[in-house]
């Protein structure tokens, strides 16, 4: 009984126990179902959560064009390859939707991919051991090309997909790459590294969108997916204000005498003095931003580097001489040397200090007199009264022109020394571009202009301008009679039998502008030798109302003993200047030896190809018809274009056929895709070597052409003249205090 009896408690309790637990569970699966939340979670949004997929629909970054229009830079579709591996993906064995044979897999990949088969092999069967759904290959399977894609494509090897993902492109290679600079895929979205594309970053990057929709377990959309899509804001558009033709001029030009003279710096910047505009920029050591890797000069040079700048700095020595009343061109002076006391070094003249005996002070500027510089800054206008110029022309404060990196000089302005120096351009430093701020006043009646890259920036999508730049006169630093009379000086320094820059002279415009020869210190010491300078010149044409600026400096030149430096500086700025001049339609302001009549274009659409053909052949085109067709349908240049003999024009048939583009140049090579439509990939530079499309197949849209290009043999084979009259270099000066 008793027995009995505990029995009945303990199956009471256990009774009650599991009742209790009973109604617990019951109560939590009803709260649950009334509330459909389980610790503040709820159930539907957590299954929603769950089974919907999130994709981001990316931007499509903005476009870099000239101030003409040509693409710069812009966004190229590449692919990035994925094996999936598991097995859950394939509904239908027949057809496997994943990767069944990784070892066939892996051998047919690894050429193509040039990738180490093992490494491949890997990789994929690291995923199967994982359970992974699919593995990637690393940097090779990396921003593929559209040849490539097609290639394993041809292999139809199960569960092999791609991805099209975009990368930053760069048609004309290396070109203009300081200013434009480049963007790289950082954390999936493409951001601006340097130049233009740092500069411009948010208006060139847009805003991602997205896409989300409810899916089953094999990833494919339910009946009714809730699809919700936010559509992308694309990136806005930036013009620059650079010419690409005049840019094409200036580096081939660099690049010649950089294979030529292997300097150890180059900087060039040619400006539209009336309004500030850029048209080309340039420095060597450059890089290609399309593969910016060993790249040796970050810098924009002709904005970030401030050195001293030598002899260019006297006319704005004159022009503070001018402007304040104390200049007498016709005053003489005894030449040689200088000296304002016994404790300080003399100044000498370049031509190791003997000078030209007693000479009046235009001559000294036609002569780049360092004596004569001397003498007007510190008995003629003044050390304090010069500074105030220093500042008048901006010296003291960067020039705001919109790139990034932008960097002030230095004024070193405590001792006698030091200020004297300055007249003369040494001890104190500027940037080039400083330089062409301050000059544009000289050739600008007064007026100083900003200098500025950036044209306008568009809506991409509506074609809608968003903000327009105009020119900007920041400040009167001498008056226009003032830069009238330097024009005068600056023509004598390369049209007078003395001056120094008589290599500068352009066959059909006047030329005024100033010879520099700048020291270089390295650990405080000079460096002496031949060569051992930075020589440089500044000038502008045509001299009574100049339209272009430009300025030149090459950095220790490997030049002969018999050469100075101003042999590579004045075959840039000659085939620079004279060849902008003519494309931009200025009317010669002296007679010509060889005038180079430019053609203007008739109308060639729709006419009969050989006709047309024969018709720009006469005047001296280099005319490239694609295909065998007997009519004109597409032409690389417009009805009433100008082009110089020489010049290449394509003319597409309503047959096209490959041609035989050896030799052509990246930019020739570019104008046929844009007509055609072609998906090129170059590698290389220079030109042409070898075509992936043989010559005579006909041609289609989107066909890929990918092409190899070499730099010439030598630039040392040019056929230019030097002038036996070459100017003498200016030799180092001591201006230590």
């Amino acid at each position: 009984m008793k027995k009995n009896k505990k029995t009945h408690i303990m199956s009471g309790v256990l009774i009650v126990l599991f009742a209790g637990i009973f109604l617990l569970i019951s109560g939590r699966f009803l709260y649950i179902q009334a509330t459909g939340e389980i610790d503040g979670v709820s159930l539907e949004e957590w299954a929603e959560d769950k089974r919907t997929a999130t994709y981001t629909l990316d931007a499509e970054r903005g476009k870099i064009y000239d101030r003409n229009g040509m693409t710069l830079a812009y966004d190229r579709p590449s692919y990035r390859i994925q094996a999936i591996v598991g097995e859950s993906h394939t509904q239908n064995e027949e057809d496997p939707l994943h990767v069944t044979n990784p070892e066939k897999t892996a051998e047919k990949l690894a050429p193509i991919l040039e990738a180490d088969e093992n490494y491949l092999l890997k990789q994929m069967k690291e995923g199967i051991q994982e359970d992974r759904f699919q593995v990637e290959f690393g940097s090779a399977g990396k921003e593929l090309s559209q040849e490539t894609k097609e290639k394993i494509e041809e292999l139809e090897l199960p569960g092999i997909k791609f991805t099209e993902e975009p990368i930053r492109y760069y048609p004309n290679g290396m070109f203009a790459s300081h200013i434009i600079g480049f963007a790289q895929k950082e954390d999936n979205a493409i951001n601006g590294v340097t130049g233009i594309e740092n500069e411009m970053n948010e208006l060139l990057s847009g805003e991602d969108g997205y896409i989300s929709y409810e899916r089953d377990q094999y990833n494919a959309k339910l009946l009714n997916p809730n699809e919700v899509i936010n559509q992308p804001e694309n990136g806005g558009d930036v013009y620059l204000t650079i010419d690409q033709k005049i840019q094409t001029l200036l580096e081939d030009a660099m690049t010649q005498m950089d294979e030529a003279y292997h300097p150890e710096r180059m900087t060039a910047v040619v400006m539209d003095p009336k309004t500030g505009e850029v048209l080309a920029m340039s420095n060597r050591p450059s890089y290609n931003p399309n593969n910016p890797t060993d790249v040796e000069n970050w810098y924009n040079d002709a904005i970030a580097t401030p050195t001293a700048p030598g002899s260019t700095m006297k006319m704005f020595t004159w022009a503070a001489a001018i402007e304040a009343g104390v200049y007498q061109g016709d005053e003489w002076l005894e030449s040689g040397t200088y000296k304002i006391s016994d404790r300080m070094e003399p100044v000498r003249d370049h031509n190791g200090g003997e000078g030209w005996g007693a000479i009046t002070y235009d001559e000294g500027f036609t002569r780049s007199s360092n004596v004569a510089a001397a003498k007007l800054l510190w008995e003629k206008i003044g050390p304090e009264e010069f500074l105030e110029y220093w500042k008048a022309f901006d010296f003291d404060e960067k020039t705001g022109i919109d790139l990034p990196g932008e960097q002030s000089g230095n004024l070193v302005y405590n001792y006698p020394r030091d200020k004297i120096s300055t007249a003369f351009g040494q001890a104190s430093t500027i940037t080039p571009i400083q330089q062409m701020k301050a000059a544009s006043a000289i050739a600008n009646d007064g007026k100083m202009v900003k200098p500025y890259v950036i044209s306008k920036t568009v809506d991409s999508t509506t074609g809608q301008t968003i903000n327009e730049k105009t020119a900007e006169v920041v400040s009167e630093p001498i008056s226009k009679e003032t830069s009238e009379q330097m024009l005068d000086l600056m023509e004598s320094v390369v049209s007078s039998e003395n001056g120094t820059g008589k290599e500068y002279k352009l066959d059909d415009y006047s030329v005024a502008g100033k010879t520099g020869t700048t020291q270089i210190y390295e650990n405080g010491r000079l460096l002496t030798g031949h060569g051992n300078n930075i020589f440089s010149f500044l000038g502008m044409a045509p001299k009574e109302d100049p339209e272009l600026m430009m300025y030149v400096s090459v950095k220790q030149p490997e030049i002969e003993y018999d050469e100075t430096g101003s042999v590579p500086v004045s075959f840039i700025f000659k085939n620079v200047m004279q060849n902008s001049l003519h494309y931009l339609d200025i009317e010669p302001d002296k007679e010509a030896t060889e005038h180079i009549e430019p053609v203007q274009l008739p109308e060639m659409k729709q006419q009969k190809t050989s006709e047309v053909r024969d018709k720009l052949a006469s005047h001296g085109l280099n005319v490239s018809v694609i295909g065998s067709g007997n009519t004109i349908k597409k032409v690389s240049a417009a009805k009433g274009d100008e082009l110089l003999p020489g010049d290449r024009i394509i003319l597409i048939t309503d047959q096209p056929e490959m041609p035989d583009i050896t030799g052509w140049s990246l930019r020739d090579v570019m104008q046929l895709a844009d007509l055609m439509d072609l998906d090129v990939e170059p590698i290389g530079n220079g030109y042409v070597t070898t075509q992936s499309i043989e010559e005579g197949k006909p041609l289609k849209k989107n066909d890929y052409l990918g092409v190899e290009l070499e730099q010439p043999g030598s630039a040392a084979e040019e056929s230019e003249e030097t002038n036996d009259d070459t100017e003498e270099a200016e030799a180092p000066n001591d201006t230590s205090e």
